[in-house]
């Protein structure tokens, strides 16, 4: 890492504490995650919490296929589990997944929002109202307004939110309605995305 990119990464994780990260992802998104997760270490402190818009008709293998190539444990989300740190989980198809205050999952299967259940902004607004500023929001490339929402709900609660930046986005789409809602703390392509996560636990 660059001099440079050090002292952004610093700048922009200045007088932050991060205890959590969500993510929301849509079409390009299984490709943008296997750039950014597989290079956290085994060590990776904060848990990593995934939406991925998924069919509702299938079960998902997200969990198994990143298990095989990260370092960090990796769990499909469910009921009443409670978020543990260094570990990655992902929301599992069908369901709208929340983050209750006491930082234990629910699960519900109320009416999609864009036209997806699961919902990103579901995940990221209940995440924001749980973990206030301690929170790291990133959203990357898809094709539907899902996530804008959840991302605002994030900074307004004093989180740190980063958003993909459209040029790099297979799809621009949901990265444009973010920025155009509020502007993110920053706008990165994935491999800048990956370098900022592995500063935050530099930064702790």
């Amino acid at each position: 890492m660059s001099a440079v990119h050090a002292n952004f990464y610093a700048d922009l994780l200045a007088g932050r504490t991060i205890d959590a990260v969500v993510i929301g992802a849509s079409a390009g998104g299984i490709d943008a995650l296997l750039r950014i997760l597989p290079a956290l270490p085994k060590n990776f402190a904060f848990s990593v919490t995934v939406v991925l818009h998924l069919p509702d008709d299938r079960d998902s293998r997200l969990a198994e296929v990143f298990q095989q190539r990260l370092a960090m444990p990796v769990r499909q989300a469910d009921d009443k589990m409670n978020v543990a740190p260094g570990t990655v989980y992902f929301a599992p198809p069908g369901y709208h997944l929340s983050v209750e205050r006491d930082f234990s999952f629910s699960l519900s299967q109320e009416d999609p929002v864009h036209f997806s259940r699961p919902a990103i902004d579901i995940l990221m607004e209940s995440a924001a109202d749980a973990w206030g500023k301690r929170l790291a929001g990133i959203l990357l490339t898809g094709a539907s307004a899902d996530g804008a929402a959840g991302m605002a709900r994030i900074g307004a609660c004093g989180g740190l939110t980063v958003v993909q930046d459209p040029k790099d986005a297979e799809i621009a789409t949901m990265p444009l309605a973010a920025i155009r809602l509020r502007a993110p703390d920053a706008v990165l392509p994935v491999p800048a995305i990956g370098a900022l996560m592995t500063a935050m636990m530099e930064n702790q």
